[in-house]
């Protein structure tokens, strides 16, 4: 009987344990998507510090590849969708949020924030289309990073470096890219960095199972 209930205990821990460690991360994800959400809108307000920064707040690549780092943490797939998911709405949350914030609206009425999340959220066509490609986008890359974690999976590695690196090709394509060469280049040659240390570390994982018993 005293083994049996101090069974019962340990499983209880364990399972109080893994809950608190989820809302834990999850928090963590919805701070950081927060945080990077509003730095970027508010990089691309910063115009003294020349007409790269709002090139660099329009870059699409790093809204992909934050989910796909938080979902490296996991090992299961729908944890790393649900935080890539989480993540990227708090930093599209992040980002609205900065837009009528008191650093960016002047005089800011509480009235005019509240207004102004729910226009920018619900009118014209471009952030509800926003909106549903973070429903795709957050999940996918979440899941992407899982995938990278378990097997080392090439498609992820191939998929985020060329976020990186065919970003700027993209834009040219599309009639969208905005002035600022140097800021394409430093993506372009991160692309290019990031694909380099995927092949190395699947080299490295390859050879180490290879030597392995």
């Amino acid at each position: 009987m005293g083994s049996y209930r101090g069974d019962v205990l340990r499983r209880t821990g364990v399972r109080s344990t893994r809950r608190y460690r989820s809302f834990v991360i999850f928090l963590f994800a919805a701070i950081v998507g927060l945080v990077f959400g509003a730095s970027v809108q508010y990089l691309g307000s910063m115009s003294w510090l020349g007409a790269w920064t709002a090139t660099a707040a329009q870059m699409s690549a790093p809204w992909l590849i934050l989910p796909f780092v938080f979902g490296i943490t996991q090992q299961r797939r729908w944890r790393a969708a649900a935080l890539g998911l989480s993540v990227t709405f708090s930093a599209l949350l992040g980002y609205w949020a900065m837009t009528y914030s008191p650093m960016e609206i002047h005089p800011w009425t509480f009235g005019r924030f509240t207004s102004g999340m729910v226009a920018v959220t619900t009118r014209g066509w471009f952030n509800p289309v926003v909106i549903l490609a973070g429903l795709v986008m957050g999940p996918l890359f979440g899941l992407l990073g899982q995938r990278w974690r378990v097997g080392r999976s090439w498609v992820s590695a191939a998929i985020v470096a060329g976020a990186l690196c065919l970003e700027p090709l993209a834009r040219l394509a599309a009639g969208q890219l905005m002035p600022s060469a140097p800021v394409w280049t430093v993506e372009v040659t991160s692309g290019a960095v990031v694909g380099a240390l995927f092949v190395y570390a699947v080299l490295g994982s390859r050879r180490a199972s290879r030597l392995s018993p």
